[in-house]
């Protein structure tokens, strides 16, 4: 029997409207480019925001939306994951989403593509992204005096920490004369957890305090949420320090996720799938 192919972008999910919004703008891209209709999935929170606020659509989370597609006829998944890493949403969450799916339903056919970053080779053409974004910020800056960090989340595993680690090590090759720095958002406390480097509200204190006079923050985040974006904690934590130290101006990046070249790693995400299978 003929199995219906059913392809999913796949983020881990926000409570802001906003982020859907623009999860459903990558996948609209991505169906433009590959030919193929590609389906905009949360792995959760999403579904927790009022169909009201979605344009009177409802996000669609990863668990439910397999089990109403399973129940209509048999389907071939291929998730993209809309990740940098092998996280523990990717290599738990949803292996245990997909036995319980499967204690219900039986056997599911679905392959998961490579994430945006994989190690150890990682992605160029990730790293040319944040590289258009840090020549474009010091473009707008009115001084010659700046430092560049490269920000993300923050995780108890050192192995996404690598990621970023990579990513930023990378650009700092080809960014000549500019040295990358590092930071994250949040991260938990004891030194089993420095591997994730300085928070990113102590960085930049200490940059103010030696009197540097700008900040630029390259974010490695996709999409905006409760942490990056619009009234996200990072807005709060840049002008939180800017508010305590006069004459010090921070600048923040635009998010992976606007960058036109993300949909071309996606695009070849999609492809090794589809081509790997015959």
């Amino acid at each position: 029997m003929t199995k219906r192919l059913n392809i999913l972008l796949l983020d881990n999910g926000s409570v802001r409207p906003q982020a859907v919004f623009q999860l459903r703008q990558l996948a609209e891209k991505l169906s433009e480019v590959s030919g193929y209709s590609i389906t905009p999935v949360s792995l959760r929170h999403s579904n927790r925001i009022n169909a009201g606020d979605l344009q009177g659509i409802p996000a669609e989370t990863f668990t439910p939306y397999l089990r109403k597609q399973l129940s209509v006829e048999p389907t071939r998944f291929i998730v993209i994951p809309l990740f940098f890493a092998m996280n523990s949403a990717l290599s738990e969450y949803v292996p245990e989403q997909l036995q319980i799916l499967k204690s219900e339903l039986g056997e599911i056919d679905i392959q998961i593509a490579e994430v945006v970053y994989p190690l150890p080779d990682g992605e160029m053409r990730l790293v040319s992204m944040l590289h258009d974004y840090v020549q474009s910020s010091i473009h707008a800056l009115s001084t010659a005096e700046f430092r560049v960090v490269v920000v993300d989340h923050g995780s108890p595993s050192p192995k996404v920490t690598a990621v970023r680690q990579h990513a930023a090590q990378t650009l700092n090759k080809s960014l000549e004369g500019i040295f990358i720095d590092q930071a994250v958002m949040e991260r938990r406390e004891g030194k089993e957890y420095d591997f994730n480097g300085p928070l990113l509200e102590q960085y930049l204190s200490d940059q103010a305090a030696l009197g540097v006079k700008s900040v630029i923050v390259i974010l490695m985040f996709f999409l905006p949420g409760k942490h990056a974006g619009p009234e996200g904690d990072i807005e709060a934590i840049c002008t939180r320090v800017m508010g305590k130290s006069p004459g010090f101006n921070v600048r923040v990046s635009p998010l992976v996720g606007e960058h036109e070249g993300l949909v071309d790693v996606l695009h070849s995400r999609l492809l090794n799938v589809i081509q790997g299978s015959g």
